[in-house]
């Protein structure tokens, strides 16, 4: 049975709901599941932008099969080679023989790669700035390398100001039935996922979305619908998710808070992160988030760490190290590429205390335009009455540093 939705007039959503999937590229927990966005386009002739993930492909064949109503599909634009956009490709060019496939020269290098046989059917390979019409509507090209993958583009439907933007301005989550982000609480229920989303996946690459957001700056005034291969389709308030893009692949806070990751083995360490939580509440700072970093999938941490202008690292000393967990986390960091932040450490160790030493090395190093607060919270097994003074010292420090 077909699900769809018009978008405009003549563009119909025809994508998919995945809530199967556990893990996003294996990786990243989904618990509210993915939409596998595509779009069809009724003119003269007829455009379906992009497919999508290979389990979602029965119902993407019926819903196509249901908005073309008999008629032939004419175009297949292709985006985004990305498996979870592109598998169904050659599903399609076997379903409708005369279909001609318009992308750029890297996305038809990826589709030969894949295995998809492309050669068999007319091919357009646009450069940027390239236009094409497919009768009232004219589209232009635009190239977005590295947002994320080395051949993904953008195509912007200049008749109705349809961006249809690929990976970008996506998020995490099922639409289930509502389309539009302007139908659901999009600050409450939409937010987190559509950080973690970019943080994590796109994160890297900050200058590569700063070029795109360029390039779109020229027509803001003309964008009127973003459409998006993951999540709701943007058609009000639109400034305000393009200016969380901003923000985001700036390495700019997105708001001024203080993130505690604790990794603590037997709870002592979690002990003194509760403390120094309640103490920055006590002096006015409440806006506090705790994670435990060996129960928080680390995607979940990074998307904090892009939210918060602070960061405290409480970590127990681990095999004269770094606790794994926490380790790992630090290395997330400097992989996505966090800067502008914060930092507080908060160190423990029975018989060797070495773990804020090397914290403090590895932000510093390793990462870029860190600050490293001078006062440290040092334990020695746990926290003591006599650490009461450093304890505040370390609230104070955070608290001024915010101001």
């Amino acid at each position: 049975m077909y699900c769809v939705r018009n978008v405009t007039k003549d563009l119909y959503w025809v994508g998919a709901n995945d809530h199967r999937l556990a893990l996003f590229e294996n990786c990243f927990p989904i618990p509210r599941g993915v939409s596998y966005n595509a779009y069809c386009l009724l003119d003269e002739k007829t455009a379906l932008f992009d497919t999508v993930d290979w389990s979602a492909c029965r119902q993407l064949l019926e819903n196509l099969e249901h908005v073309l109503a008999g008629r032939p599909l004419d175009y297949l634009v292709v985006n985004h080679l990305e498996p979870d956009h592109a598998a169904c490709i050659e599903e399609v060019l076997l379903r409708y023989p005369g279909v001609t496939v318009i992308s750029n020269e890297k996305a038809f290098l990826l589709m030969r790669q894949f295995g998809f046989h492309v050669d068999d059917h007319p091919c357009i390979q646009v450069k940027e700035g390239d236009t094409f019409s497919f009768g009232k509507h004219t589209v232009t090209f635009v190239f977005a390398p590295m947002v994320h993958w080395p051949e993904a583009m953008v195509t912007f439907d200049t008749t109705d100001g349809v961006l249809f933007s690929a990976d970008a301005f996506g998020t995490f989550g099922a639409l289930d039935g509502k389309l539009f982000a302007d139908e659901v609480d999009f600050d409450r229920d939409w937010l987190d996922d559509a950080r973690r989303y970019l943080t994590n996946i796109v994160g890297k690459y900050g200058p590569h979305i700063q070029l795109l957001l360029k390039k779109a700056g020229g027509i803001l005034d003309q964008i009127r619908y973003i459409c998006p291969l993951h999540g709701p389709v943007w058609r009000k308030d639109i400034m305000y998710f393009i200016e969380k893009y901003d923000t985001w692949s700036k390495y700019l806070p997105e708001k001024k808070g203080v993130m505690i990751a604790y990794a603590s083995m037997y709870g002592n360490t979690e002990n003194a992160a509760q403390a120094l939580a309640a103490r920055l509440c006590e002096k006015g700072v409440t806006d506090v988030a705790l994670y435990d970093v060996s129960s928080t999938h680390v995607s979940q941490l990074i998307s904090e760490a892009f939210k918060y202008s602070h960061i405290v690292l409480a970590s127990v000393t681990y095999n004269l190290g770094i606790y794994p967990a926490m380790h790992n986390f630090l290395m997330d960091m400097k992989a996505l590429n966090l800067q502008n932040r914060t930092f507080a450490i908060v160190e423990n160790g029975s018989w060797a205390v070495k773990s804020g030493d090397l914290m403090q090395k590895f932000v510093t190093e390793e990462l870029k335009n860190m600050t490293v607060l001078n006062e440290r919270l040092s334990l020695a097994s746990s926290l003591s009455g006599d650490k009461a003074t450093e304890l505040e010292q370390l609230a104070d420090a955070i608290v001024e540093s915010m101001e």
